[in-house]
């Protein structure tokens, strides 16, 4: 485990996200880091897809939204 030196700013952008999100700030910046490295070894995807995409990996179930 090691240390990231990020700016101010960006620690306070993490203490507001992790609050919102139920996550520690620590969790909060792996998750952003995560998802950034996805996007960039993944550009042609969108966000949601790649969101989706790490749930099945997890085998997490997500219901389908049926349309109204």
């Amino acid at each position: 485990m090691g240390i990231v030196k990020i700016g101010e700013e960006m620690h306070e952008e993490l203490r507001k996200s992790s609050s919102v999100m139920c996550r520690s700030i620590n969790a909060q910046a792996e998750f952003w880091m995560k998802v950034g490295m996805l996007a960039e070894a993944n550009p042609t995807l969108p966000f949601t897809e790649i969101m989706a995409q790490q749930l099945r990996n997890a085998n997490v179930r997500v219901p389908e939204i049926e349309a109204a």
